[in-house]
């Protein structure tokens, strides 16, 4: 079968351009059997305040008749208002795996991989010492899945972006797996993330010159073959003038304008907010290319110490949350760091829905799914119960507007029900099989 990319080679094309010519009009794929659908997930560290985090009971929040006040969202979430019609909340899931590792290495390990951390030598408290996590992450594993199938395959598969996520490699910064044994390491520096995004533009140039040459062998040689071999070169040369007419006017529907980055921003604490904003610039320009439809956001580490001193005082995060839940000042500055987080999350949620959904209905938050979470379920008493599960946006299909309470249920059941919702429904177990024998969670849909 003669396939695009088969022309492409038959043409001498550079590999390196193949990238950029895939995400053009002529690439696009014309027997696409299901909607696009993308799921970036968002981590923050250190657990959350409970009281401030969740709803008092289960049950619907979204937006009452005109004439009803509707109940306002907890602090932390309050961010998020103006998407309480697409907000899910799904309490009751917790992380059940245990073995070597402290609290937060097992949080952090085994939140996306559910599965336990292979024996180590890294030592964490006064708890075992542990490895890496011994499985990869659900995110790593639609990836697969999608890459599998052209319809769904992307130019990068998946984006590990970082957000002052430190300068070393243990298990306390690593959230991504791509198998046993092999963390992947998020890019918490935007500007090597855009050489990464967009290092090869200049092949876009390179490749201009090369179909000018093209075009000029294949007029050459067209008198010289038989009818049949004319028409097939025909067609060829049609695909060739399809690219030339598509670099001329690169601005349609489905490009997408390059994020211009500040200059001279360094990688340092009070960078932060500067730091956070300019990922979330790329992470959206990246899935309305369609460079990836997988993507992760890390905010900094488990056992993150940020001082947010932007927020009125210098505290380090992961101090404050080993205070009591009866000092109310560490509460109080626990519920600003985590609605800060909320505040990020919320605006790339906004970037998304201000965004239309290229080639497609709605904006790009109705295809995207932003699952926030967390290592802990609360940082004092590093429970791993409770974890968050906070949910936006339409990607997945899961019915927003309200919390669920799934009763206590290990979270490899949710990472099950993430992947099948992503399409992955032959996936019938994740992580550690004995925590999702009894399958996917129902009732998110």
């Amino acid at each position: 079968m003669l396939t695009r990319r088969t022309i492409l080679k038959q043409l001498g094309i550079a590999p390196a351009a193949l990238p950029f010519l895939g995400n053009l009009p002529s690439f696009a794929s014309a027997s696409a059997s299901r909607p696009r659908q993308r799921l970036v997930i968002v981590f923050s560290p250190d657990g959350v305040v409970k009281r401030n985090f969740w709803p008092e009971q289960a049950g619907t929040f979204t937006t009452p008749p005109p004439d009803v006040q509707p109940a306002a969202l907890p602090p932390i979430l309050a961010p998020f208002e103006p998407f309480r019609d697409q907000l899910l909340l799904v309490k009751g899931v917790h992380n059940q795996v245990r073995g070597d590792g402290d609290g937060h290495m097992r949080g952090i390990g085994c939140l996306l991989t559910g599965i336990e951390l292979f024996p180590g030598n890294i030592q964490g408290g006064s708890d075992t010492p542990a490895g890496w996590a011994s499985g990869k992450s659900i995110d790593q594993e639609i990836r697969e899945f999608l890459q599998a199938s052209p319809e769904t395959t992307t130019r990068f598969g998946s984006l590990e972006f970082g957000v002052l996520v430190p300068n070393k490699s243990d298990i306390w910064t690593r959230m991504v797996y791509s198998g046993p044994n092999q963390p992947v390491a998020p890019i918490d520096d935007p500007y090597q993330m855009f050489k990464k995004l967009y290092g090869q533009t200049k092949d876009r140039e390179s490749l201009q010159s090369v179909l000018d040459d093209v075009r000029d062998d294949l007029a050459r040689l067209a008198a010289k073959l038989p009818a049949e071999d004319r028409k097939l070169l025909e067609e060829h040369a049609e695909l060739v003038r399809n690219f030339e007419r598509e670099l001329a006017s690169h601005h349609g529907p489905t490009s997408h304008p390059v994020p211009v980055l500040e200059q001279g921003v360094v990688e340092q604490n009070d960078q932060m907010p500067t730091i956070s904003r300019m990922q979330i610039d790329l992470l959206v320009a990246s899935l309305q290319a369609d460079f990836t439809r997988v993507a992760t956001l890390q905010f900094t580490n488990s056992v993150g110490q940020p001082s947010m001193r932007w927020l009125g005082f210098q505290d380090k995060q992961h101090d404050l949350s080993h205070k009591p839940n009866s000092d109310a000042e560490a509460q109080e500055k626990l519920t600003k760091i985590n609605a800060w987080y909320a505040g990020e999350i919320a605006h790339l949620a906004h970037r998304l829905a201000q965004t239309p959904e290229p080639g497609g209905d709605g904006s790009m938050l109705d295809h995207t799914t932003i699952l926030w979470t967390n290592e802990l379920g609360e940082g004092n008493s590093h429970s791993h119960n409770d974890i968050p599960w906070v949910f936006i946006g339409g990607g997945i299909g899961f019915s927003g507007g309200r919390m669920v309470d799934a009763g206590g249920v290990p979270h490899n059941r949710l990472l099950l029900s993430i992947a099948q919702a992503m399409g992955h429904a032959g996936l019938s177990r994740f992580g550690n099989p004995d925590y999702c024998s009894e399958g996917p969670l129902t009732g998110l849909a």
